[in-house]
């Protein structure tokens, strides 16, 4: 690490204390960042980094609900909007008991260059609120959601800041979000995304993510003359990202044949095909059961409890070709990442947010593996959130044909701005510094256009 990169480090972290997922975020842009700062001196002199590093503005309110046998909660919500440079703020809300200061920022800056790369209008934004919606009823939802929003519908509006849906934040969360907005603003506008299809939603948003993060392992496989087909893959998750990201293999005919949930993982070396999923889905988007349970009903699938004390999650240590990261931040380490690459894994696309450490990702770049971070493979979602806003703002519907091809061609354009990038400063090959230096290049020229602000 650099002077420059040293010194910035040491600076956020006193500036920011506490918040180790947004040190990780910050430290690996930075790392790639060297190389532009270094050839670019007025972005250094304007102090580009720095100041999109620091929140234009940070929320922070209390949200008040009371349970089905009326029992008050005290729960706290945010909203950070992170920097605004080249649209309106765009990020999820994460409903789950982890949810902080930390990582709702470190989320908020990946989102700056993550929707920078998706050649969308969109700047970077991310909320939510420490609330667990497991196990609650719809009605205890509804009144989280509605307090929620009572704070919320001041700072967010379509051409301000658009949230969309994260983990804990589903359809039915994106619906009492857009309705309580709705009844306080007197107004039917696109201010969230996620919605359903009868109220402005848009068709494969819900498979955007896991869409996105198949066609991007796809476009890394073209650079060694290699198509998803054949491909043995491992899916960590259950959610949205994994399920599509399963239903996206079988149509590139490959073989998911893991998924997991928090307290363990299924691995069905038959494959988990169409029929499959489809009890996955219900399982989880309707009865909202635990995976174990696909073991009890497939006889060819294994479950393997998690130990809340191992240092490594047997997942990753299972023969394949690919893996999709598709849970959460940090879900891999280097132990995982080594056993990864020992065991064939040649391809890594993440659909989850940094679910790789730092130390993991340096085991899959001295490996020379194709390693596509969240920030590019995962925007997606991000980028069929922007499609939906388009359609929201000329008040139209797009054909699922329609909108499907236009997601696989932000992701191919996606792949192209990485590999170009990498290639332009001096790294071929390493979709990190390509993803980074991509992003950060389109924001910091705006920011330059548009003054000291």
């Amino acid at each position: 690490m650099g002077n420059f990169a040293s010194d910035f480090m040491a600076e956020l972290k006193a500036k920011n204390p506490g918040q180790p997922e947004f040190h990780q975020a910050a430290f690996e842009v930075v790392n790639s960042l060297s190389l532009v700062l270094d050839r670019n001196p007025e972005f250094r002199k304007a102090k580009i980094l720095e100041r999109i590093a620091e929140p234009e503005r940070v929320i922070l309110f209390r949200v008040t609900w009371m349970d089905d046998a009326g029992e008050i909660h005290v729960n706290k919500g945010y909203r950070i909007q992170m920097n605004s440079a080249i649209g309106p703020y765009k990020g999820g809300l994460r409903f789950h008991p982890t949810v902080n200061l930390g990582i709702l920022k470190f989320l908020a800056f990946e989102q700056v260059f993550k929707n920078s790369l998706t050649t969308l209008p969109m700047g970077g934004g991310k909320g939510g609120c420490d609330f667990d919606p497991k196990g609650k009823s719809d009605n205890e939802v509804m009144r989280l959601c509605q307090s929620f929003m009572s704070e919320l519908f001041r700072h967010v509006g379509g051409d301000t800041d658009v949230p969309a849906g994260d983990i804990g934040v589903g359809g039915r969360e994106i619906g009492f979000l857009f309705g309580q907005y709705r009844k306080l603003r007197n107004e039917f506008v696109g201010v969230l995304t996620g919605k359903g299809l009868e109220w402005g939603g848009s068709l494969i948003r819900p498979e955007a993510t896991g869409y996105g993060a198949v066609y991007f392992a796809a476009e890394m496989l073209t650079t060694r003359n290699q198509t998803m087909a054949g491909k043995t893959c491992l899916v960590s998750g259950s959610g949205n990202v994994a399920q599509y990201t399963v239903e996206k293999i079988n149509q590139l005919g490959g073989k998911a044949v893991t998924l997991s949930d928090s307290n363990g993982f299924i691995y069905d070396p038959a494959g988990i095909d169409a029929p499959k999923l489809a009890f996955v889905m219900d399982l989880k988007n309707v009865r909202r059961g635990r995976i174990s349970e696909y073991a009890d009903k497939f006889k060819t699938a294994t479950y393997k409890p998690l130990s809340a004390g191992a240092d490594f999650n047997p997942l990753w240590d299972i023969k394949a070709d690919c893996a999709f990261p598709s849970a959460t931040q940090n879900e891999i380490n280097a132990k995982d990442a080594k056993n990864l690459v020992k065991n064939g894994v040649y391809v890594v696309a993440e659909g989850a947010n940094m679910p790789t450490t730092a130390e993991g990702v340096d085991v899959f770049i001295d490996a020379k593996i194709l390693y596509g971070p969240g920030k590019a493979a995962n925007a997606g979602g991000v980028a069929t959130s922007g499609l939906e806003m388009s359609q929201n703002s000329m008040r139209l519907s797009w054909t699922r044909e329609e909108v499907d091809q236009r997601l696989h061609g932000i992701m191919k354009s996606i792949h192209k701005t990485c590999v170009e990038a990498a290639n332009a400063y001096g790294t071929p090959g390493n979709y990190v510094n390509g993803a980074n230096i991509g992003g950060f290049l389109k924001v910091a020229r705006a920011m330059m256009a548009q003054g000291l602000v």
